[in-house]
């Protein structure tokens, strides 16, 4: 008998093998307070202070929906997201973002982070939210190419102090 176990204290979940349907573990099999871990690791991972949570939550539910494919995946995701949380005196969403950042560097090379980027990178910068906070205007393929669209504007950026000395060559 296989058994997961997820979550702290009274919202710690457990589910047997026979409670995976089809391959697939329902997604309450994560706490609430999972979930709010496994969204704060996605804002630490990556950070973008004008960001709204929208993005950080889709990412954070297709992390979950990735792993729900694979009882390793799914227990490595568990069990980190619980580690995550006894190793500071508090729970990790709760750490500054500095602190999170040490936090997250110390488990980069786990399973467990790797269950998290592998999905958490395309997720995230395939939002279409995060596309116009980022000003990606998507594809251009469909729209000709960027040769004649822009290609060389870059007015997101500040212009660069250039200076030239006389007769320099």
């Amino acid at each position: 008998m296989m058994r997961l176990r997820c979550g702290l204290g009274h919202s710690r979940l457990a589910i047997t093998s026979g409670q995976l349907c089809e391959g697939r573990v329902l997604m309450s099999l994560l706490s609430t307070v999972d979930r709010t871990t496994l969204i704060q690791v996605v804002r630490t991972m990556f950070p973008h202070a004008s960001c709204p949570d929208g993005p950080y939550e889709r990412t954070a539910d297709e992390v979950i929906a990735a792993a729900e494919q694979s009882p390793r995946s799914l227990a490595q995701l568990c069990q980190g997201l619980a580690d995550l949380n006894v190793l500071r005196d508090v729970p990790f969403a709760e750490l500054d973002p500095q602190t999170a950042l040490t936090v997250l560097r110390g488990v980069q090379d786990t399973p467990f982070f790797g269950v998290i980027l592998g999905t958490a990178v395309v997720k995230f910068y395939d939002d279409h939210e995060v596309w116009e906070l980022l000003g990606y205007e998507g594809a251009s393929f469909g729209q000709g190419g960027y040769l004649n669209r822009g290609f060389d504007d870059l007015d997101w950026l500040p212009n660069p102090a250039v200076e030239f000395e006389e007769g320099a060559a």
